[in-house]
Parts: C-alpha cells; sequence; structure tokens
C-alpha cells in the first residue's frame, strides 16, 4: 500500500528562477531549470549538504554541516496575489523572493505537509522540506526597488512564504508544466 496518496491537485509552473551564488538573494529568472541530486548547478543553493543556520539553531551551533533540505523555493501564485495586496503593492516580483518556482492550482500552497511530493510528467520528483518562515532578506530586495515597501513584507507572507524543498529524483522543469501533489497518507500529528 503506497504511504503517499495523490492529493488529485496539479500545480502549473507561472515562474522559474535561480539564485546565482554569492550574497544576494534575487534570483534570475528561466525558462527550464535543469535539476539534480544537489539542486541547481551554480545556485545559491545548490549542494546535497549544507552549513545549518538560525531555523535549526535549535538542533545544532550555527554552521554545523547537515543535509541540504533547502535547496529549492517554492511559492504559490495565488499566495503572492495575498502578500502584495496586503503590502499595497501590485504584484510581488518573485526574483525579489530568491524563488526557484512559482505554481498555480494548489490551494492552501505554504501548509503542503512536510514529506509530500511534487512530481512532473517526467518523474522529476521533489520531496518538501517544510514551510519557509518570511525572513528580512527577501524584504531588503524589495525596497531597493520599491522604497518604502520592504519593512511590509515579513507581515505580509506571514503564512504564505511557501515551503522549501529538495530533488529526490532529478530531471527538468519548464515554465508552463505542471507538478502532481502527493500527499502522506497518514493523521496529523496529534499528541
Amino acid at each position: 500500500m503506497p504511504v503517499l496518496r495523490d492529493s488529485g491537485f496539479k500545480g502549473e509552473i507561472t515562474w522559474l528562477g535561480m539564485v546565482p551564488a554569492g550574497d544576494s538573494l534575487r534570483a534570475e529568472p528561466a525558462g527550464q531549470l535543469q535539476l539534480g541530486f544537489s539542486g541547481i548547478a551554480g545556485e545559491r543553493h545548490e549542494g546535497e549538504n549544507r552549513a545549518s543556520c538560525v531555523r535549526v539553531r535549535n538542533l545544532y551551533p550555527e554552521g554545523t554541516e547537515i543535509r541540504n533540505v533547502r535547496q529549492l523555493t517554492i511559492l504559490s501564485e495565488e499566495e503572492l496575489a495575498v502578500i502584495a495586496a496586503d503590502m499595497g503593492m501590485e504584484r510581488v516580483d518573485p526574483a525579489h523572493l530568491g524563488a526557484t518556482i512559482i505554481l498555480r492550482g494548489i490551494p492552501d500552497f505554504t501548509f503542503v505537509p512536510p514529506g509530500s511530493r511534487l512530481q512532473g510528467p517526467d518523474g522529476v520528483t521533489l520531496t518538501v522540506d517544510m514551510e519557509n518562515r518570511p525572513c528580512v532578506l527577501p524584504g531588503r530586495e524589495i525596497e531597493r526597488d520599491h522604497s518604502g515597501c520592504g519593512a511590509r513584507f515579513k507581515p505580509a507572507a506571514k503564512n504564505r512564504r511557501g515551503i522549501t524543498a529538495w530533488v529526490e529524483r532529478p530531471g527538468s522543469v519548464n515554465l508552463g508544466g505542471e507538478f502532481a501533489l502527493f500527499v502522506p497518507d497518514q493523521r496529523a500529528w496529534a499528541p
């Protein structure tokens, strides 16, 4: 019996990008991405392992080598529209957020359960790590192009910042393609 069930939801890829290695969070738009076991070659978040950050500081001292489950940042087009509205902007550019993939069509996307899979038609499969909580870095990128708006990002993005993911099965993704969502077949944790 499968432990992952087809949710019946599909997400259309409406934006693709990659963050070049370096200090900036700003992503460069792309029409296609090649995803390997290490993520995207030459990308800021590439690698099978990474140094731990503040998000897991209750587990490890910062800088400890751990598995890289943050290779990709995936957001919902619908949630981005709500973020923009709450910020008083017409649109939030995914490039400012360091986004890898923007999907349309999967409701409540930021809360897709950890361990879920997004699978493309050719078999490329991404494993959901967890919610990508908002931080100040995207706000700084937004502020560079929209003076006075950057500080509004973090509160507007709460519960809407999408998810982080890692490549379980390599392949390519194309603008206009789609992912099917498979979720763990288990009840919610209720201690």
